[in-house]
């Protein structure tokens, strides 16, 4: 696992102990199912808005993934995904009662319950071949 930038650890600092920990098995989730992916390569960690982000920069092969907690939302960590990809709707269909969905945008995590590995394993290998589906 590659240490945590720290522009990245700096914005997380600021959320709540829960969302951190949320955060960080999100992000250990993101960079092992891009390691189990050769056609992924590395994930590019940044911030886009102030959140941490994971791009598929080198391959170009899948869709930024953004993790954020906000105040307006304080008991969820959101996984944004780009609006305009169908993933959210996919989602939805395969785990109607997984995860809490806003519109085409963000499925949130439950800050107060077991994270679904499962599923976010299956979201993050969703996001990072997003482009290089049939």
């Amino acid at each position: 696992m590659t240490a945590l930038p720290p522009d990245i650890a700096a914005a997380v600092a600021r959320w709540p102990t829960p969302a951190k920990t949320a955060f960080r098995a999100i992000r250990d989730i993101l960079f092992r199912a891009a390691a189990d992916q050769p056609a992924v390569g590395a994930l590019t960690e940044t911030l886009k808005w102030g959140e941490p982000a994971y791009l598929t920069a080198a391959s170009k092969s899948g869709t930024t993934v953004r993790l954020a907690w906000k105040p307006a939302t304080p008991a969820h960590l959101s996984v944004l995904l780009h609006c305009r990809t169908t993933l959210i709707g996919e989602l939805r269909d395969i785990y109607p009662h997984t995860f809490i969905y806003q519109g085409t945008r963000a499925a949130l995590v439950r800050l107060d319950a077991p994270l679904p590995l499962a599923p976010l394993d299956h979201l993050a290998r969703m996001a990072q071949m997003y482009h290089r589906r049939a």
